[in-house]
């Protein structure tokens, strides 16, 4: 099966070189502001390890509850864990990702902490823990039993050492050290030759490109084309726009490699099927369809700064999968893909991958600072992520639902440090047995309940941390009910595999009260003594530096607000620390939601 192969193989593109063992070396946890991150380090404190979340740092086993009739049944050999092969496939420009397959370690207690330093470097950094991903399967996929985990905002083009430590009191402990290399930033050839194109000659010129060429269109109107030539490693051939340059049509690139579309002007598609190292960046798409699309798995696509729009309107008869919608605003399947700073407004989905069995391969993915406006269905959707797709600092304005998750299978999937206003239904669609999501410093304002999640189905293996959530009075839209603004409403997290805690919560409803797993509550009190959220904090609308109000009527476009914690707000300092999320916090802990209060604004859309 595609998925088993993914996830045992890894696939091609990045494996490990193992080094020798490191030695323990210095360690200094404060991040150094490495592209894009916004949590990295601005260089004013140090973080004690002993601060760190201990099941996201690798501190404490992440399921102390596995069963323990699972236990009983095995022999004692199996809980050693007999460690495999360590690789890093499909390196991506910012993030890296990290899959130790394993056998054995039956009850669970295996864990891997790590640490990383740029080569040379002779400061050891500390990540989050590899996620432990028992072997399972769903919807048709099955997965390996391994330990699995990224690196994320890591500079391009950069080679990377990384210790992994693995722990277990069963047997097997070990440590391994890779190296591994980011991508660097698409460019043309240097000193590349620059080919004028006008309308007439544009077929003739294209006949006979050569990798390192540069097409520059120059003014006038093109028709759609298919392009059918490819460059190599070093010399992508690029077809670039000018001002005046308008093309009528779609545009195809086909089984490609080393292609570059930059400054364009499209009314129309781009599509790029079973292509490799593609990059589409800083150009202006209008379609009545889809935008940016490869419908068969492709490898390695670098898709930024583009402005695209679709043809779908922010209406209720526009809401949901049978909704009067139209299109996929960026759509991707197969590996090492980079959505990132794209303006995406007006479709069904704003950014999605595959689903069911046309998805193939979709792990190493990076959805990174994209501004996503009225969706009619989802925001983004990443369904059927295999591992380590990482849905990072997106900023999602007048969505149906916010960012799908339906299913992850197995994970880790992460959602981080994204930004939700006027999402009308769930702000995290995890359904379908979705195994395996992080969410963490995420900020949601929307009607109805403040995290709602109807998944008819356990929700397995996931962690809620530094989350914030307010809610209020909801409605029904297109036959959806938005629910009465209960803070949360998540009655399908399952209680031995998944954990919520750090998070905050919020209504401008007339109680605070909800339900997280079995347990129902109508107080923070409750709320603390009654599930995981030991230390959850309750919050308002006041909780922002600029004045915020309730998406009281969700089929306005809104614009999207600044919701920046106030310097005195009750979630500054109440979060928890998560290494290489927000290792570069300001006070005495990391503040709750997508913002340390003080901070620039991440950019979002084009740069």
């Amino acid at each position: 099966m595609a998925l088993a192969a993914g996830l045992s193989a890894c696939g091609g593109g990045g494996s490990a070189t193992p080094t020798a063992e490191a030695s323990p070396g210095s360690v200094d946890t404060a991040e150094s502001g490495e592209a894009p991150g916004l949590g990295e380090s601005d260089g004013t404190n140090t973080v004690d390890p002993s601060a760190f979340d201990a099941d996201l740092s690798g501190a404490a086993p992440q399921f102390a509850g596995a069963d323990p009739e699972l236990a009983e049944r095995m022999s004692v050999s199996s809980n050693a864990t007999t460690p495999g092969t360590v690789s890093t496939p499909y390196p991506t420009l910012h993030s890296l990702t990290i899959e130790w397959p394993i056998g054995g370690d039956a009850d669970l207690d295996g864990v891997v902490s790590v640490r990383f330093r740029e080569l040379g470097a002779t400061t050891w950094r500390t990540a989050m823990a590899l996620r432990r991903v028992p072997a399972g399967s769903n919807a048709g996929f099955s997965w390996g039993n391994r330990h699995s985990g990224s690196l994320m905002d890591l500079r391009p083009g950069t080679t990377y050492e990384i210790e992994l430590n693995l722990k277990d009191p069963d047997g097997g402990s070990t440590v391994r050290t890779v190296q591994a290399r980011t991508r660097p930033v698409p460019a043309p050839m240097a000193n590349a030759p620059v080919k004028a194109v006008t309308p007439s000659n544009f077929s003739s010129v294209a006949a006979s490109a050569q990798p390192g060429d540069v097409l520059q269109l120059g003014p006038g109107t093109y028709s759609g084309f298919s392009w059918s030539r490819s460059g190599v490693e070093g010399k992508p051939i690029v077809i670039r726009g000018s001002s005046g340059a308008v093309i009528n049509g779609n545009v195809d690139i086909i089984g490609q490699q080393h292609v570059h579309l930059t400054g364009l002007t499209i009314n129309g598609r781009v599509r790029f099927n079973s292509s490799k190292h593609v990059a589409i960046t800083r150009n202006t798409i209008k379609t009545n369809g889809d935008g940016i699309v490869t419908f068969l798995r492709a490898e390695n696509a670098y898709i930024a700064d583009n402005v695209i729009t679709g043809a779908t309107t922010w209406a209720a008869s526009s809401l949901g999968v049978s909704g009067n919608n139209v299109g996929e605003g960026i759509l991707v399947t197969g590996p090492g893909h980079v959505v990132m700073n794209n303006r995406v407004i007006g479709f069904r989905d704003g950014i999605s991958f595959l689903e069911q069995s046309e998805a193939v391969d979709q792990f190493s993915i990076d959805v990174l600072n994209n501004d996503i406006r009225n969706a009619a269905d989802d925001g983004i959707e990443a369904d059927y992520c295999f591992h380590n797709c990482r849905i990072l600092r997106n900023r999602i304005t007048n969505a149906f639902m916010g960012a799908s998750s339906q299913p992850s299978l197995g994970g880790p999937t992460f959602f981080v440090r994204n930004v939700m206003y006027n999402v009308l239904m769930s702000p995290f669609k995890l359904h379908n047995g979705s195994t395996g999501d992080l969410l963490l410093h995420n900020t949601v304002v929307k009607s109805g309940d403040g995290l709602g999640i109807f998944a008819g189905a356990p929700i397995r293996h996931a962690r809620f941390r530094n989350n914030l959530f307010i809610g209020g009075p909801g409605g029904t839209y297109n036959g959806y009910n938005t629910g009465s603004g209960r803070v949360v409403q998540v009655a399908d997290l399952d209680a031995a595999t998944s954990q919520a805690d750090y998070d905050a919560y919020g209504t401008t409803a007339s109680s605070f009260s909800g339900q997280l797993g079995s347990a129902r509550f109508a107080s923070l009190e409750a709320l603390r003594s009654q599930t995981t959220e030991k230390h959850a904090v309750q919050i308002g609308l006041n909780v922002f530096a600029s004045p915020t109000s309730m998406p009281g009527s969700p089929m306005t476009a809104y614009n999207a607000p600044d919701l920046r914690p106030a310097a005195t707000a009750a979630v500054v300092d109440k979060g928890i620390v998560i290494p290489n999320v927000n290792s570069g916090f300001r006070g005495a802990a990391p503040d709750i939601g997508a913002y340390e209060a003080g901070n620039a604004l991440p950019v979002y859309g084009p740069r």
